[in-house]
């Protein structure tokens, strides 16, 4: 198997880095390329999804698992599918409408392999009644660094270390998917266009545990009474009697398609206060408040996969996406941090904010009870300082970032922000003792 060298870089475009880059097509020859790594160690690759650098290793060795890339077997009966990790979410979904199957957690794209998924244990806009993705995992294999293939459930404490766990403890090969059963592939929509961000967050907060998904979108580019003004927008599987009578010839039919891969061509400083204002604008104007709206996949779930490669859109300096999430009872840092983007200047389109339910049992799994936000800031100068004053009132707030989109904070801050990472350290040097697996994010936090 030969290796190829290979620039790397997340989703922001921010700190491409160089390695050797090796695409095995079975478990064998995953155990194979182990045996390529040197000092510089190994790390996994899915479809490049996070937003840093937990998918690079500079100066090392990168194993591209996109070429495990089967599906084995669909228990419709049992509502489990059997995959190789390398399987993207968007195959995975193409195969089990069919049988009126779908993944209980769904990320912002579908355009991520089920190894990432388990690695960043993501979470979607459903996270307050489903949890995250490892919740849903009923086994997975795990190459560990020593070669062997390892069987693992729920019961097993590398389990929970390999969920979050950002690759470091050995590759996932396969796993078991637990799968919900849905009637149609559409969603029954009610839409909600809100003033302020207090009122927004006040209105979100109430009935949304009847609404397997739910999400707003709000505005970073006003200020006064109407800062932070949103669209919240919840949702329930639409039923086949929900349905309008065009529709029910194909309940199931997916329904997402791409319109256009955004060109490498756009130059820095694009996306300004000017634009982002415009789009704002345009974005609150075209949702009104609305009730029963029936949406497809890619209305309701995965608008960005409308647009291929997106991310150009911000030039060639990239940008970082910020995602926190804080406890319920601190809403007030929520709104302060809101307030320091756009006394600050700096724009952002893509604003997330969602609610989180219980958390899982993994050490660096990312969701916990609280108020989730992610941004996109594009990187210009000030985004720095921005970022270390955010980190403060989140630390501040008890709260912590999320390693799948963090690219630029400290081992400092990560330390404090999961109090269990020690423990997860020691499952980690148990399982590879001499350090094998590690990556440029490894590295820069000193996770390991």
């Amino acid at each position: 198997m030969d290796a190829e060298l290979r620039t790397l870089a997340g989703w922001g475009r921010t700190a491409p880095s160089t390695a050797r880059v090796v695409v095995p097509r079975t478990v064998q020859e995953v155990i194979e390329a182990l045996r390529l790594a040197d000092e510089r160690g190994v790390i996994a690759r899915g479809l490049g999804r996070a937003y840093g650098d937990p998918a690079q290793n500079a100066g090392g060795l990168v194993i591209d698992m996109t070429g495990l890339n089967r599906i084995h077997f669909i228990d419709a009966d049992a509502a489990i599918v059997d995959t190789d990790a390398g399987v993207s979410l968007d195959t995975l979904m193409r195969r089990l409408l069919p049988f009126g199957l779908w993944l209980p957690v769904l990320p912002g794209t579908r355009q991520v392999s089920v190894g990432g998924a388990i690695g960043a244990d993501i979470h979607g806009k459903a996270h307050h009644v489903e949890g995250s993705f490892c919740d849903h995992v009923a086994a997975m294999d795990l190459v560990t660094a020593d070669g062997e293939v390892h069987t693992l459930t729920p019961d097993d404490e590398l389990f929970w270390a390999t969920a979050g766990g950002m690759g470091l403890t050995g590759v996932v090969v396969r796993a078991k998917l637990r799968l919900n059963r849905v009637e149609t592939a559409y969603f029954k929509v009610d839409v909600d266009q809100i003033d302020n961000l207090d009122e927004l967050m006040a209105r979100q907060s109430v009935d949304d545990d009847k609404y397997l998904e739910s999400v707003s979108w709000f505005d970073t580019t006003v200020t006064g009474p109407h800062l932070g003004r949103g669209i919240l927008t919840r949702a329930n599987h639409a039923t086949l009697d929900d349905l309008p009578r065009k529709l029910r010839a194909d309940p199931l039919k997916f329904d997402a398609p791409r319109l256009l891969t955004i060109p490498d061509v756009f130059p820095p400083g694009m996306l300004n206060k000017l634009t982002a204002r415009m789009f704002c604008e345009l974005w609150y104007r075209k949702s009104p408040t609305r009730r029963n709206a029936i949406q497809n996949i890619t209305m309701f779930l995965h608008p960005l996969d409308i647009l291929g490669e997106w991310n150009r859109a911000y030039g060639p300096h990239g940008f970082l996406q910020y995602q926190y999430v804080i406890p319920f009872g601190q809403e007030e840092a929520v709104k302060r941090s809101v307030r320091l983007m756009v006394d600050a200047g700096h724009v952002s389109l893509l604003n997330v904010l969602k609610r989180f339910g219980d958390g899982n049992r993994a050490p660096l799994s990312f969701p916990r009870p609280g108020w989730t936000l992610a941004v996109d800031l594009p990187v210009r100068r000030g985004v720095g300082e921005l970022c270390e004053e955010l980190d403060e009132l989140v630390l501040a707030a008890g709260g912590r970032l999320y390693l799948a989109k963090e690219s630029r904070t400290t081992p400092e801050a990560i330390t404090r922000m999961y109090p269990r990472i020690d423990e997860w350290r020691k499952v980690r040097a148990d399982v590879d003792p001499k350090g094998i697996f590690v990556s440029d994010m490894a590295r820069r936090l000193r996770l390991t």
